[in-house]
């Protein structure tokens, strides 16, 4: 299996060689830049306004995945995730540099739950693969995801890539309720961080009890979730580039089911240092998607793609 299934190439499938050889999965799942229909302020694809009525059709969900996004975009609308005292500070004294990772985050609408974390001003989300598919055959019958933003908007996303390996995907903002760019977005980390260093996640941990004896069980759990934690190394046996079976990068931040997806940020910076994806059953460790990973993952992305968005594009902020 390649790494990267591209679901916006038109070339013929292509068997891979290295690692950063990608899969045309689709030739009709996108549109070149020359088809894509361009925003003629800004020159970049034009992302349609959905309606706060939120229909079935538009949306392309079931019936309970609809009523699990209207719960969390309820919640979403009138609470907010408190940030601490540090970080609130940081805000404010660098503005330019320190973005809001809270302001960043998606959550998925089925009731499954899953994260998301928003990378580019022009709507380029970063998820971890398990969250859209478990296998190709799913997004080439449905490449597109529901997400509801921490404030209570709602996004559908088309996946643009998905990489198993490195358990990491990519989606493309193409509708909102809220069309206008730029989006909310949190820096990628120009290095890795150091042992030790101090963590957030914000996640969406799962509304159901799956420890429960009995099925139907509530966790109570707020729908977005700030943890505090450290980071606690990569798993020195693991190539950090294979996170198919648990993440290559440790942390200590808590989480529940439903966190895959979760940014991993730096306290003190802002900027996304890993993604978190997975927990160790032994251990209790949390595990999940390093920094280094997702650069590699990112670039890649980024290089087959300069042919069919325009220069204006970005795919992720450093």
């Amino acid at each position: 299996m390649p790494d990267i299934i591209d679901l916006t190439a038109s070339s013929p499938p292509m068997t891979r060689q290295t690692r950063s050889s990608t899969q045309a999965l689709s030739s009709t799942s996108a549109p070149s830049r020359k088809e894509q229909t361009i925003d003629g302020s800004s020159h970049k694809p034009k992302i349609e306004t959905l309606s706060s009525r939120l229909s079935f059709s538009r949306l392309s969900i079931s019936e309970e995945h609809h009523d699990a996004l209207i719960l969390k975009r309820n919640w979403l609308t009138s609470h907010t995730v408190p940030l601490p005292q540090d970080v609130l500070r940081s805000l404010v004294l660098s503005p330019k540099t320190y973005h809001s990772p809270v302001d960043a985050t998606f959550v998925f609408a089925q009731s499954e739950a899953g994260t998301a974390v928003c990378i580019s001003p022009d709507g380029v989300l970063l998820t971890c693969a398990h969250c859209v598919a478990e296998e190709p055959s799913e997004l080439t019958a449905n490449p597109s995801c529901v997400l509801v933003s921490s404030n209570g908007k709602v996004v559908s996303t088309t996946v643009v890539a998905w990489d198993p390996i490195r358990d990491l995907a990519l989606l493309l903002i193409d509708k909102a309720e809220l069309h206008h760019r730029p989006f909310p977005y949190a820096y990628i980390a120009s290095s890795p961080p150091k042992f030790n260093s101090k963590l957030l996640c914000i996640g969406h941990p799962g509304s159901e009890d799956l420890e429960a004896e009995r099925s139907g069980v509530k966790t109570e759990y707020d729908t977005l979730v700030l943890s505090e934690g450290t980071f606690c190394g990569l798993d020195k046996d693991q190539d950090p580039q294979d996170n198919s079976e648990i993440g290559a990068l440790k942390h200590s931040c808590w989480t529940y089911w439903g966190h895959s997806g979760a940014g991993l940020f730096d306290r003190k910076t802002g900027a996304l240092v890993g993604v978190h994806s997975s927990w160790d059953d032994e251990t209790g460790m949390r595990r999940g998607v390093p920094l280094e990973a997702v650069v590699e993952f990112v670039e890649e992305v980024e290089a087959s793609k300069r042919e069919d968005f325009t220069e204006e594009w970005q795919w992720y902020m450093r």
